[in-house]
Parts: structure tokens; sequence; C-alpha cells
């Protein structure tokens, strides 16, 4: 790690020629990962990546550089060649770092890097155990595999602040892909976790991760075209978070927000842009959660940001070099992918909070329609909030019951619109682990929500009309 006699060095030496404010970002990560595909492991890798990245602000202008050359030569070139972007006196001299002291609430205990190769790979083989145990001939391949990442921050400013932050990341999966003489369908199930090895063995079991991802190929392979039309849909929890994530959660970050590229610009808050029973969060603060952070990667504290209260738009995803526009102080929410990415406002944990029904209720509340589990990707465009979202796995809904499955389901429609078509939520939040990808590069994010329905959304399909 930088001593803190060379970040003062090298901060100064970024700011002599004007720039308001500079930062130093370091790192230093270990990951590893292993797949078995068809029964046999087929990859086992390794890699380190240590390095810095220094950014330099003023107003509303941003320079950002990276190198892994980590000496005093090194790191002063870097810095004398970003500053050339400005051409005033020096604003501010740098004479001491007070370190930031945040709760660790995501300690590494027992770490991933100390679990023997030979430990994980039998963990892996359950999994695959448990789909060759089926003995189902339509299987035609499956990987199974386990990744882990070891990553060590340091971040020094011109506000005289420094931090550290130690975290490490875990996940399992599974991906089967199934086939007759009609097609093929692939399912993937991923769980993951700030923890350790445990976590994999009492709360996640391989077997039931790699199970669940068989039988959702069977069912998605042997079922019709998805209806087409504008029906209701009913939003299964845990993954079916990501519809919100993309088509609401990206537009309320402030990297779009600040240059009015967002629908939800213009100092909407306090309006009503979604039903009244509908409140989201972005929380980085829960304990083990995959999208987690103690401190973000400019210095501030991970908050829990109440984005929709009761319908009304209640806050944003702020960093502070967009807060500068928004006349705000960052609230915790910016991240990066490593020290080759410039940080922006990013999501963490974000999701749709509890309702007040039950799962149950909501199917049966709803006489025709489609119950969409899980997507499989999309498009959002955040400036008008337009998406479209394909469904990885969907039935229809008849008679308050869940019916056959369908395939092929996609939903078209606005973020702003189908929050205010919200009529019914559940109390069964869960979340799921994914990766989200965005300027400042591909971060661990936690999508999530209750079961729910939104009354009407126009579902894209070549079964024809819904009966």
């Amino acid at each position: 790690m930088l001593s803190k006699k060379l970040a003062i060095e090298v901060l100064n030496a970024a700011l002599e020629t004007g720039a308001d404010y500079a930062e130093i970002f370091y790192e230093d990560s270990h990951s590893s990962s292993l797949t078995i595909e068809n029964g046999k492991v087929e990859t086992c890798n390794s890699n380190s990546m240590c390095g810095v990245g220094l950014r330099l602000l003023k107003e509303n202008q941003c320079v950002y550089g990276y190198t892994n050359n980590l000496s005093k030569k090194g790191l002063l070139a870097l810095a004398n060649s970003l500053n050339k972007s400005f051409h005033d006196q020096r604003l501010i001299t740098v004479t001491d770092l007070q370190m930031i002291r945040c709760k660790n609430r995501n300690p590494v205990v027992h770490s991933f890097d100390e679990v023997p190769l030979e430990e994980k790979i039998a963990l892996v083989r359950e999994g695959v155990e448990e789909i060759y145990s089926l003995k189902d001939p339509r299987i035609v391949r499956t990987i199974g595999g386990f990744g882990a990442n070891h990553r060590f921050v340091a971040v020094f400013n011109s506000k005289g602040k420094w931090f550290k932050r130690d975290s490490e990341f875990g996940r399992l999966f599974y991906t089967v892909i199934v086939a007759d003489q009609n097609g093929f369908e692939s399912t993937f199930e991923g769980p993951g976790c700030q923890g350790n090895i445990d976590y994999f063995r009492t709360k996640v079991k391989a077997r039931e991760v790699a199970r669940k991802a068989a039988e959702t190929a069977f069912k998605m392979l042997t079922a019709k075209e998805c209806p087409s039309g504008v029906m209701p849909v009913v939003i299964g929890n845990g993954w079916g978070g990501v519809l919100f994530h993309e088509s609401c959660g990206h537009p309320l970050e402030s990297s779009a927000v600040a240059k009015g590229l967002s629908c939800f610009s213009n100092n909407k808050i306090g309006d009503f842009i979604a039903s009244p029973i509908v409140s989201a969060v972005d929380d980085s603060t829960i304990p083990g959660e995959w999208g987690s952070i103690d401190i973000d990667d400019e210095g501030n504290l991970g908050s829990k940001r109440l984005l929709i209260k009761n319908g009304k738009l209640n806050d944003y995803m702020i960093d502070d070099f967009n807060g500068r526009r928004m006349g705000r102080e960052g609230n915790g929410a910016c991240r990066r992918q490593n020290y080759r990415f410039c940080p922006t406002s990013r999501m963490s944990n974000t999701y749709i909070c509890n309702g007040k029904s039950t799962p149950e209720e909501i199917i049966a509340a709803t006489k025709l329609g489609l119950y969409a589990v899980s997507f499989n990707g999309g498009s959002v465009d955040p400036t008008t909030g337009e998406f479209n979202f394909g469904c990885s796995e969907a039935y229809i809904i008849r008679d308050g019951k869940i019916a056959e499955p369908v395939k092929g389901a996609t939903l078209i429609g606005k973020g702003f619109e189908i929050l205010k078509h919200i009529d019914m939520i559940a109390n069964d939040l869960a979340l799921a682990q994914g990766m989200c990808g965005a300027a400042s590069g591909s971060i661990r994010t936690n999508v999530g929500q209750p079961t729910l329905r939104i009354s009407q959304i126009t579902v894209g399909g070549r079964g024809g009309e819904l009966k």
C-alpha cells in the first residue's frame, strides 16, 4: 500500500495547476475461479491486480488516469500528466491525512483463499451430481463453478482524508442446457455473498441450487409460446427485481439525473412517481450482502437510501462529482469495478419494500394474466424510461391459479408508468445476486422485491391472443 507521505506528495503534484479536488484510489485484489463442465474439471484459474487510479476535479470537469507503476516516479508521472488538463494556480495544498473510520459490517473471516482447492471442487461436484442423478437424456450440457475475489482498497483525497477497506466475495453457480426435437433451453443459478465457505454449506446448498436450475430448464423446454397483449402481470420475488433495477434504478442514479438524462430529472423530489403502496430502497449497509459496502469509493459512508416513499420520489443515489450539479453531497453511492475505472453513482442492494398481501392472495386475485418469475436480459433508455425485458421463466395465470409455462415472453413499457400500475405487493421480499454494467464498469449488485402485480403492461410473444 502507498505510504501517507507518498500519497500527500502525489496529491499535491496533481493539484498544482488548479484542480479543486484530487483522489488516489489504490487497489490490490486477488481472484480465483474453477469450472466443471459435463462432469470434468475444465478450468482452474487465479489472477491478481494491483494499481492506482487518480481522479482530478475542477467545478464540473473531471479527468482520470491509472497506472500499475506504483513507484514514486510512476505515480508522479501520472499526476503531472493529468494536471496538464488545468492551467490555473494551486487552490489546495494537502498537509496531512486523517483516517476515516467506519463500522466493519463485512469482515473477512476464514478467507476463501484458505479453502483447499479440492474442497471447492467437491462443493461444485455436489450440484453436478444432483443434475445427473435426474438421468434425463435431454440434458446436453452442464457447467458448475465457484469464484472468489479478495479486494483491498485504500483511498486518499485532497480533503485530508483517507480510508481502507478489505472485502471478499464468493459465488457458486450452475448453468444447465437441455434440448429435444423442438429446440433447447438454458438456465442459470448463481447465489453469492460476502462471507466464507460456510454460507454455501448451510444457507445455500449446492444440490438445491443445481436442481432448481435443471427443473426450470425442463419446464421451459416444454413450454408453449407466450401470448401477447396488454394484461396483468405478476412478477416473482427476488430476481423479479431486475425489472425495477433497470427501468427505474438507473434513472435514479445522479450520473443520469444531474445531466438531465433521466426521466426523474428536474427536481421531482416529492412528486408521485409510483403507486402509493410502493416504497423502494437502495441499501449498502446490509451485513454480508452481495452489493454492500461499508464505505464507498470516494470516502462516503455506506447508507440506506429511501428512494421512493409511499409512491413519492424521496431521494437519489448520489456521488460527490455529480452532486455538484445538484447542489448535493454524495450519499455513499459511488462505486467502480476496479482502479482502471473512474467512479460514479451506482446501485448496491436495490429493492421494492414488502407490502401487505401474500403471494397466494395476489395470484388468486388475478383471473387471467402472466406470472413472470425471472428475466434474462433486456434494454432500457434512462432518458425516457422505455424498456423491454425477456422472461426466462414465466407461466399463464388462469382463474387465480398458476397454469401452463410459456416461453418467449417480453415485457414492454416505461419505468415511471409501470410504477404507477403496481396495485398489489406481497410480504415475501427476497434478494438475488447479479453483476451490473455501466460507465464505471461491472460491479456486484443485489436486485430484489416481494411478489407484486402490475395491473396492466404490454406483453410481447408469438403465441397469439391470451385466452
